[in-house]
């Protein structure tokens, strides 16, 4: 009777001393598994493991024996010591996360690689596009200044010959202008002696 009443103590005492939580996501430590127990020490018998980083529900904890009782995914109830669960995701977890950050990343670095790429080759044809309309439009000024030259060439060519026919004129105008006062001078010089009735009637008005 006497060994009952120190059962029920020790487990009055147990039950006082485990200290209620709000339910807190807790991980399974690295290692391989881990053990549960049906109460908060090492001397309650073995009731299950959990897999290594494995997610379970702190529900609340036991300061004497450094327990804690959780809950795992599948609703089991039980007790796990408190240093092998941690607060931060395990690296079972967080490795398949990272590797999933990492694949986006690529994606995304791929996918600017692709856009610059696209780009790049997008301004090398706007840049051959540009060359190809500069050099069509120096061909072009090139082509204009050639007819330029040879436009000014055919106007010197015709200002040449039309001060050739203005002098031509000119000469010709100053023989017939000649030719005109030589005629007339040698009439003046030729007529008086043909008409004689003329110069016998100057003769007498003399």
């Amino acid at each position: 009777m006497q060994k009952l009443r120190l059962i029920c103590l020790s487990l009055f005492a147990l039950s006082v001393s485990a200290t209620a939580v709000a339910d807190e996501t807790r991980y399974v430590s690295d290692d391989l598994t881990t053990w549960l127990r049906s109460g908060p020490g090492d001397n309650y018998r073995l009731v299950g493991t959990l897999s290594a980083g494995e997610a379970v529900t702190l529900l609340q904890t036991n300061e004497n024996t450094n327990y804690g009782q959780v809950r795992d995914k599948d609703g089991r109830t039980a007790w796990i010591p408190l240093k092998e669960l941690n607060t931060d995701p395990s690296m079972r977890t967080r490795v398949p996360a990272l590797e999933a950050q990492v694949k986006t990343l690529t994606d995304k670095l791929n996918n600017i690689d692709a856009t610059w790429n696209q780009r790049t080759a997008d301004m090398q044809k706007k840049v051959a596009a540009s060359d190809g309309i500069i050099n069509g439009l120096k061909s072009e000024n090139q082509k204009l200044k050639n007819e330029l030259t040879v436009a000014q060439k055919k106007v010197n060519m015709a200002n040449l010959q039309l001060d050739d026919k203005q002098r031509t004129i000119i000469m010709q105008w100053f023989m017939y202008g000649g030719g005109v006062a030589g005629i007339g001078l040698l009439l003046g010089l030729i007529l008086p002696h043909i008409i004689p009735g003329r110069r016998r009637k100057d003769r007498w008005m003399n």
